[in-house]
């Protein structure tokens, strides 16, 4: 059998304290503990004397409770409680409102107000796919520019695909910057009824099919959405463009998070590839939730043994139950510690930290802190004995 791989240590606190370091930019699927660990980066940042600032997407108003708050919004608010020099900000990101900024930001006042209140602008800005991924990115290319703190930390969107992520700014780029978008802007460019008359003549099926389709009110909605919104398109191109070389800059540290679990870990086998493809810098793996056994204690079959014993004897029942819960648990542990192995396999120069399962939900900055003095712990974790 071959030995247990042990992984590069993944050192937290070399790369919080390392001013070279800009971004951080947490990614992994959903329900991992991606947004605590983003969070808990942040506090002992923090307080190691960084000016940070933390987006998020998480709308769970836990999170803010645990900072102090009673709300984030798409607006950056410092958190009392957090010592050492440094300052720490949080914010929650409102993808309509960072679309609306954008707007306002980019054209004169009459269009923004043209474009703020047509109805397809609204739907757009709302639900359109990718929609959410793209203005994380807008938002943290703002707060890059805006210069305010030396350590901006992104907890992005929760995504069963890291192309999801990856390509959401291109992919929102080619949407408002092309064919068809410009296709249905050619009413408003030739001007009133001529120019309906114009695209019905060039194309009549065209035009019919999506009358029949989406339905003439709606196709209008669009048309001058498009014919106000199109001196935006470069824009959001070129920003799309600046943000995916903002992401492949040294001062940028990608961390893929993940459960000790074969979904979670195999979602983040392909987010460190993709990664990798895209010249993508990361920092390495982070592993939540994972449960841990006391060294020098009884196997699992060992326990479950002594526990059939006890209860042939009709004897101390409490003692059976325990010794019946810790094999549960050291069958739980070399579970994990075998899927942990077969990423560690695949990937054997990516760094690894563990964090332990935690007792409780965290719910404020105590638990933030033990979560980040957790990930700091620098040591790889055992290999956990046969069950």
């Amino acid at each position: 059998m071959s030995a247990h791989r042990v992984p590069p240590v993944l050192d937290v606190d070399a790369l919080i304290d390392d001013p070279r370091t800009k971004i951080i930019v947490c990614c992994g699927s959903g329900g991992v503990g991606k947004t605590t660990t983003a969070a808990a980066l942040g506090v002992r940042a923090a307080e190691r004397g960084r000016d940070v600032v933390v987006l998020t997407v998480d709308p769970a108003r836990r999170l803010a409770q645990s900072m102090g708050l009673s709300e984030l919004d798409n607006s950056p608010r410092r958190i009392d409680g957090v010592g050492g020099d440094g300052e720490l900000h949080a914010m929650m990101l409102d993808m309509k409102r960072t679309f609306d900024e954008i707007v306002e930001a980019h054209s004169d006042p009459d269009r923004a107000r043209q474009i703020l209140a047509n109805p397809f602008y609204q739907s757009l800005s709302s639900s359109l796919s990718g929609t959410q991924e793209y203005m994380a990115m807008e938002k943290l290319g703002q707060l890059h520019r805006s210069g305010a703190w030396d350590l901006i930390i992104v907890d992005t969107p929760p995504s069963r695909n890291a192309l999801d992520f990856l390509d959401a700014p291109e992919r929102m780029g080619r949407f408002l910057d092309g064919r068809f978008m410009k296709l249905l802007a050619t009413p408003a460019k030739t001007g009133g009824r001529l120019g309906v008359k114009v695209l019905t003549a060039g194309f009549g099926v065209f035009t019919g099919v999506l009358n029949k389709v989406i339905g003439v009110q709606l196709l209008r909605d669009v048309q001058t959405f498009v014919a106000a919104f199109e001196t935006m398109f470069g824009g959001f191109r070129e920003r799309a463009e600046k943000t995916f070389r903002l992401l492949q800059t040294p001062g940028t540290a990608f961390l893929v998070v993940a459960a000790p679990e074969a979904d979670a870990l195999r979602e983040a086998s392909y987010f460190v590839e993709r990664l990798a493809q895209e010249r993508m810098p990361l920092a390495g793996l982070v592993v939540n939730r994972v449960h841990t056994v006391a060294p020098g204690t009884p196997t699992a079959a060992r326990s479950q043994a002594a526990a059939e014993t006890l209860d042939e004897r009709g004897e101390h029942p409490l003692t059976a139950a325990l010794l019946r819960l810790h094999a549960d648990r050291r069958q739980l542990a070399a579970r994990e510690d075998r899927l942990r192995e077969h990423f560690t396999s695949a990937h054997p120069n990516v760094p690894v930290a563990t964090v332990p399962a935690q007792a409780e939900d965290v719910h404020d900055l105590d638990g933030l802190r033990q979560v980040g003095a957790d990930l700091a712990e620098n040591k790889p974790h055992p290999t956990t004995k046969p069950a």
